[in-house]
């Protein structure tokens, strides 16, 4: 109990860079559909909110998951919810900010972060990510870094803009 009180006031000490808004979920199986995600990919998901990202992978694709997110109650629940879901066992949430996360584990980065927000995440996702891993982002664009596939899609009359990245070689 110690361990996660400390977890959450690191995580804490600074304010979250956006509010946490939920991606539909036919956007969250375009997204992970975009990057073909597999039984052997590990995603994480940056900004999980209430982990809906990373569960799907789980279920849908037999993938791994892992869900950075600052806020504890949104960790909280999405704990829940992969436990009431059956898919506890492929799928961990972390108190943590997503800059100082380690992302080399990563095959597959999912994010529904500001313009500024992903700008200022490029550098990281170069350095910590392997050649041929995917970004997937909900919505914006990540600085200047040319998308390898854009597309819109229509949910309940919002449209929903989704870019697709692959990390090259080095």
């Amino acid at each position: 109990m110690l361990a996660l009180g400390a977890a959450c006031a690191a995580a804490q000490e600074r304010a979250p860079d956006i509010n946490y808004v939920p991606t539909p979920l036919p956007v969250v199986e375009r997204m992970l559909a975009l990057a073909q995600v597999g039984k052997d990919d590990v995603v994480y998901d940056l900004g999980s909110g209430d982990g809906r990202i990373p569960i799907v992978a789980a279920q849908r694709y037999g993938a791994r998951g892992v869900g950075i997110e600052i806020n504890p109650v949104w960790v909280r629940d999405a704990r829940a919810a992969a436990e009431r879901l059956g898919v506890a066992d492929r799928v961990s949430f972390r108190i943590e900010d997503l800059f100082a996360t380690d992302l080399r584990a990563a095959t597959v980065v999912t994010l529904y972060l500001f313009p500024s927000v992903n700008a200022k995440l490029r550098p990281k996702l170069a350095r910590e990510l392997a050649p041929g891993s995917r970004v997937v982002s909900h919505e914006y664009r990540i600085g200047d870094w040319p998308p390898d596939h854009t597309e819109t899609m229509v949910v309940e009359g919002r449209r929903h803009e989704l870019h697709l990245w692959t990390v090259p070689a080095r």
